[in-house]
């Protein structure tokens, strides 16, 4: 039996069970196991459920927590070939069993503890994980070939949308501006017609309100007249004044009328959507 070497109580703790070399970024499970975090990432990538390799326990990727015990150990590998012995019997670690995914002596493989196992020299056992883990390697590199082509379809795709929403945007801008142009336009010319109207029409009121006013005057006037006359307190005076009156007052003088006259309603207060509508028809391109 090997006499125990100093750091003989790390050797089995320095590798990890998984790819069977020393540890690389080591992580510890929540059942206290340790292993590489690339060898966790690439064996159990995919799966709905994690569980340690050696004890079978869930746990959650979120709660892989680094080892810096591990971490901070700087082993070299060719250093350590000749010190990787068994904790219980010292005796130089040969085999790997399959069954429990350890590192074993030959005293450990004829134990009850291990019969009826499967074991491997761990020569083999590592090319045939380092094989199995290749073969993760590539099938993730596969994927994320595949993914990464996805993504750039996906970025293609947006940018089409933002492309086509830009020229969309612009189109809408522009048609509406035509419509805008031709309702202002509508809108003006209305306003127009209107204000052309009511002067037509006020001009001709405004002159009728004149001669109104003067006919109001010259009553006025003949009524001041009038009354003077009717204040005279001679007689003769009175009597002289009225024989020279050169007409009496005659219905003729009252001839005046109100100019009638309204704005065209229906023009202006009708359906003027309807009616603008009508004067757009022509410049709408139909898809």
């Amino acid at each position: 039996m090997a006499s125990r070497q100093p750091g003989d109580s790390l050797t089995e703790e320095a590798i990890c069970h998984i790819c069977l070399d020393f540890f690389t970024d080591p992580v510890t499970l929540d059942c206290g196991h340790n292993f590489c975090r690339s060898c966790m990432s690439q064996v159990f990538w995919g799966k709905e459920v994690n569980s340690c390799p050696e004890c079978g326990t869930e746990f959650s990727e979120g709660n892989l927590k680094i080892n810096w015990a591990l971490a901070r150990l700087k082993l070299n590998p060719k250093e350590e070939e000749n010190k990787l012995h068994c904790n219980e019997h010292q005796e130089e670690l040969k085999l790997f069993c399959e069954t429990d995914k350890k590192l074993i002596c030959l005293i450990c493989r004829d134990s009850g503890e291990h019969r009826g196992h499967r074991f491997l020299p761990i020569k083999e056992a590592a090319e045939i994980y380092k094989d199995h883990l290749k073969s993760s390697f590539d099938f993730l590199t596969e994927k994320k070939s595949a993914v990464r082509e996805t993504e750039l379809k996906q970025i293609r795709k947006i940018s089409e949308v933002r492309e086509q929403s830009s020229s969309l945007q612009a189109h809408i801008t522009s048609e509406f501006t035509k419509m805008h142009q031709i309702l202002t336009e509508k809108e003006q010319r209305l306003l127009r017609d209107l204000r052309e109207e009511e002067e037509r029409l006020l001009k001709t009121m405004k002159k009728n309100l004149r001669e109104i006013q003067e006919n109001l005057n010259s009553f006025e006037e003949k009524l001041s007249k009038l009354l003077k006359q009717m204040e005279q307190k001679d007689e003769l005076m009175f009597l002289k004044k009225e024989a020279c009156r050169k007409r009496r007052i005659s219905n003729d003088d009252c001839e005046l009328a109100v100019s009638d006259a309204s704005l065209s309603i229906e023009k202006f207060n009708g359906p003027l959507q309807y009616t603008a509508w009508r004067e757009m028809i022509s410049s709408i391109n139909p898809a």
